[in-house]
């Protein structure tokens, strides 16, 4: 009889992990085509703690380490994110770039908000037809009687500028803003313009450190336009890899036919199935790391 290769796990041990399996020999076939390190960090975006926070850090810095073992200093990231704070995706940013030589970011499927910043600070952006960035505008946390409700800072500036038009326009101000202007918070109006500001600090600082590293007008151009709250109305808008590649974004395009793409959204698939099953918020992966 010829010979049969069997898994070098035990029969049951590979069984009970058999979708981990699936996922690392599908994260090993993508770094045979592009011959670097693949990290991946998925989340299940309808979990309630998906968001990009603090407790990230230790995980990114597993995955990393993995990649410095294997004498890798170039990667590819994989990131599947709506958001979440900005000060942990600036964290994640720096332990990246001062240990990798060169990142790639691929977005298989979304990068909203603080995950477009991560992607910002790469040296490319790989997307397809399924891809996704999103406007980098501070969202503000609003208690009310019904829960929590998020709203864009530029709007919080705006409705008060509106209203200091009408009464220069009028002369006098109008008795229906007393009530809204007696419960107005000056330390929100200055948090409003400093969170603006940090957002695109944020993502003007490291566009020219890299893909606008020869043109710093440029970084400070795209960072202004992604934060333009008129220029995107909504915070979930899409930008596609068209407009990315419009404002100025270091952007590959891959068709979804390529085989390089197909590894990826098989992987990408995989993940979604997994997360949504087992009803887990993240994952991080590489070929050698796994934590759920």
């Amino acid at each position: 009889m010829g010979e049969v290769n069997f898994p070098e796990q035990t029969p049951l041990y590979h069984a009970l992990h058999a979708d981990r399996y699936a996922r690392r020999d599908l994260i090993e076939r993508v770094e045979r085509i592009t011959r670097r390190k693949l990290i991946v960090y998925f989340t299940n975006i309808s979990h309630p703690q998906s968001a990009i926070s603090k407790d990230d850090i230790e995980h990114f810095q597993e995955m990393i380490y993995d990649c410095l073992k294997s004498k890798r200093k170039s990667i590819d990231l994989i990131l599947q994110s709506g958001g979440g704070d900005i000060d942990s995706a600036e964290k994640i940013v720096t332990l990246i770039r001062r240990q990798i030589q060169s990142l790639r970011v691929i977005v298989t499927e979304r990068a909203k908000s603080a995950a477009t910043l991560i992607a910002l600070a790469s040296n490319e952006i790989v997307m397809s037809d399924t891809s996704e960035l999103g406007p980098i505008d501070p969202q503000i946390v609003i208690p009310t009687p019904t829960g929590r409700m998020m709203y864009p800072a530029q709007s919080f500036l705006d409705g008060l500028r509106r209203i200091m038009d009408e009464t220069q326009q009028a002369g006098a101000l109008n008795p229906v803003y007393f009530p809204i202007l007696s419960n107005l918070n000056p330390a929100l109006i200055d948090f409003c313009v400093k969170a603006i500001e940090r957002s695109k600090q944020f993502a003007r600082n490291w566009l020219e450190q890299y893909m606008c590293h020869q043109n710093p007008n440029k970084a400070e151009q795209i960072a202004s336009q992604l934060c333009d709250a008129q220029r995107y109305a909504s915070h979930g808008a899409v930008i596609d890899w068209k407009e990315a590649k419009a404002l100025g974004l270091k952007v590959r395009y891959v068709r979804p036919t390529d085989r390089f793409w197909e590894a990826v959204w098989r992987l990408h698939t995989a993940y979604e199935v997994f997360v949504r099953r087992q009803q887990i918020a993240k994952v991080y992966e590489t070929s050698r790391v796994s934590i759920l």
